[in-house]
């Protein structure tokens, strides 16, 4: 068995070096991202939704330029549908932390709605960097109870990566509760555990309530 060989000092400076470069490549990518007008622009086929008797209309803006009524119902979506199962795991209902979440200055928002006006759901994302690398982090994807389970939640995930991907973020990732059935929905679209998704351990006294998936860019991920 060969003897390790343990890197030298200049070998873990370049490494370093390199590193910080590639964070510094992350961030302008981010940033550049943040920068744009309307990150849907680029696919105008995807601004509608019809199936059956759905006619929906999409399109993307950052919280700053949000109506307040739009605000306010994406609160009280949001808190309609979860409210109950963050009370049932060890995170816990809290108003204002999710009022803040929601309404940090960060935010981007997809909203979907019918043509007469009636909002039907919203993705809440950022453009941002995760463990390193920049990646479209989903925070919230929320549908009207009448709307869910008719494919309108799968095309808007396609937009988000679509948006994410069209920016060269290395990933989409996005954070379920182990307690919400409805979070089945991202496995059947093909997302994975992600490697910063915490493990329970047997021998560890702290369960994770939640997991943490993703879906690559596969064109840059090798890169």
């Amino acid at each position: 068995m060969g003897k390790k060989v343990n890197p030298t000092g200049k070998e873990k400076r370049q490494k370093r070096k390199d590193e910080q470069h590639r964070l510094k490549l992350a961030m302008q990518m981010v940033e550049k991202a943040n920068a744009l007008t309307d990150p849907l622009e680029p696919f105008p086929a995807f601004k509608v939704f019809k199936k059956d008797d759905l006619h929906v209309m999409l399109y993307v803006k950052r919280l700053a330029d949000l109506e307040d009524n739009v605000k306010e119902w994406i609160f009280n979506l949001t808190k309609q549908n979860m409210e109950e199962m963050y009370n049932n795991c060890s995170w816990g209902w809290n108003d204002k932390k999710k009022q803040e979440e929601l309404m940090d200055e960060s935010a981007w928002y997809l909203i979907a709605k019918l043509v007469d006006g009636k909002l039907l759901g919203f993705s809440h994302f950022r453009f941002d960097i995760d463990e390193g690398i920049e990646v479209l982090y989903c925070y919230e994807l929320q549908l009207e109870v009448d709307v869910q389970r008719k494919g309108l939640g799968k095309f808007m995930m396609q937009i988000l990566e679509l948006m994410a991907f069209m920016n060269n973020m290395k990933k989409v990732v996005l954070t379920v509760l182990k307690n919400n059935d409805n979070s089945h929905f991202f496995k059947a679209i093909n997302y994975q555990i992600d490697d910063s998704s915490p493990i329970d351990e047997d021998d560890d006294d702290e369960e994770y309530p939640y997991e943490i998936l993703s879906k690559i860019n596969k064109k840059l991920l090798s890169g």
